[in-house]
């Protein structure tokens, strides 16, 4: 089961002062926008979370939240997104995109009422690897209980998925953060050994 959490007001007023805006709507990049019969409405808001390593050897890596995403809808389909993000006045409108993540993001949050637990969703952006991952993280059962190992945080990595990574699977953090941190790795430098 998923408990999305709402929104920022300020985040989705600013989208839906871009959907009113001709302008920003006729200028994006979107030509399913632009070309969407009816009313558009920003739908299953998601925070944006972007994953970093520790600069310490041996730290698990963290995240830090960047902005909300929203689905744009038109009829029964999600056609496109809209971004938002942290400014010092608050949350502002981003940008409006289309593209594969899009239609992926929508099949993995259906994918996902699915699997046994409760689970906030959200977005993992891993920008090094070009790579988006939908981010369940595991919520306390109704009654209080703590989530257990059967019922840990996932990651769902969105199609398309970096080489060597499945997506549209579900992996268990633990499962996945060993091999992204492998990869972001900063190679050795040349004559020194190689990690053991």
């Amino acid at each position: 089961m998923l408990r999305p959490t709402p929104a920022p007001a300020p985040a989705l007023r600013s989208v839906l002062a871009a959907l009113g805006s001709p302008t920003a709507v006729r200028e994006a990049r979107t030509p399913a926008l632009r070309a969407a019969p009816g009313p558009l409405s920003p739908e299953l808001p998601l925070p944006v979370h972007v994953l970093r390593l520790s600069e310490a050897p041996g730290q698990a890596p963290g995240s830090r939240l960047v902005g909300w995403r929203f689905l744009i809808r038109s009829g029964e389909r999600a056609i496109a997104a809209a971004d938002t993000m942290l400014t010092p006045d608050g949350w502002s409108f981003s940008h409006f995109f289309e593209g594969p993540y899009v239609a992926a993001t929508e099949r993995a949050l259906v994918q996902a009422e699915a699997l046994p637990g409760t689970y906030e969703p959200r977005l993992l952006s891993v920008p090094e690897l070009y790579m988006l991952t939908l981010w369940l993280h595991a919520e306390p059962d109704p009654d209080g209980a703590d989530p257990g190992a059967d019922s840990a945080d996932v990651l769902v990595p969105l199609a398309p998925a970096p080489p060597g990574i499945a997506a549209n699977r579900p992996y268990r953090v633990a499962d996945l953060l060993p091999v992204l941190s492998t990869r972001l790795a900063p190679p050795p430098l040349l004559g020194s050994a190689a990690p053991a």
